[in-house]
């Protein structure tokens, strides 16, 4: 049996949330002790927590999330180190290093190691994000999708927002917000992302989770 590593940070009502977005609300709709039966009233943004990012999420007539066919978030996958102290930029010459591994993976996971700071208010800010040429480096790997343990492929409060309109464009899904990777730097592995079957999701939080052979 493969080992599950699970890679989903906790949906809770005091979780960060991107800035000017409402943090998530869970309520106790119904109780086994008045009711019979328990059941939790959930409503939050579709972007909350460990998510994907649909292209439709900011390119007009893009692929939403329920256009794709479920094996569109479920692939092979590697993770890449990336967490170098004081980097604020992950250059194109730092995943060439990493070619081999990458060579054949269908997902790419970088280790910002920025999900040390969840809960805390530097988790907002200064974490490395892509540079352009890395970002097409990238995209002509030919991936379905690239995920990172931060909160965004974009620097939060970016004026444009270049990595996702890249990515979208050229049809890959985003997901943020992982957590875990530490462990599996160095590792190819099944990678599964699977989102809610929501109509014309442009994201979706996710219970991201590699196996392990």
């Amino acid at each position: 049996m493969p080992t599950v590593v699970d890679l989903t940070h906790p949906i809770t009502e005091g979780m960060p949330v991107y800035p000017g977005t409402e943090p998530p609300v869970l309520r106790q709709a119904n109780t086994v002790e008045r009711n019979g039966f328990a059941e939790t009233l959930v409503r939050m943004y579709s972007h909350t927590g460990t998510h994907i990012d649909a292209p439709s999420h900011m390119v007009a007539g893009a692929p939403t999330l329920d256009s794709f066919g479920a094996g569109q978030f479920v692939g092979q996958a590697c993770a890449i180190d990336v967490s170098a102290p004081g980097h604020t930029e992950i250059r194109q010459p730092v995943l060439e290093a990493h070619a081999a591994s990458i060579a054949g993976c269908e997902f790419i996971l970088l280790h910002t190691g920025w999900s040390r700071y969840w809960g805390d208010p530097r988790y907002f800010a200064g974490f490395p994000v892509l540079s352009c040429d890395a970002t097409r480096w990238l995209i002509a790997r030919g991936l379905k999708g690239v995920g990172f343990d931060a909160m965004s492929a974009d620097p939060v409060g970016a004026s444009e927002f270049s990595n996702h309109l890249a990515f979208f464009r050229a049809g890959l899904i985003l997901i943020e917000n992982l957590t875990g990777l530490e462990a599996l730097v160095g590792k190819t592995f099944l990678f599964s992302c699977l989102p809610l079957a929501l109509p014309n999701a442009d994201g979706s939080p996710v219970r991201a989770v590699a196996l392990l052979d």
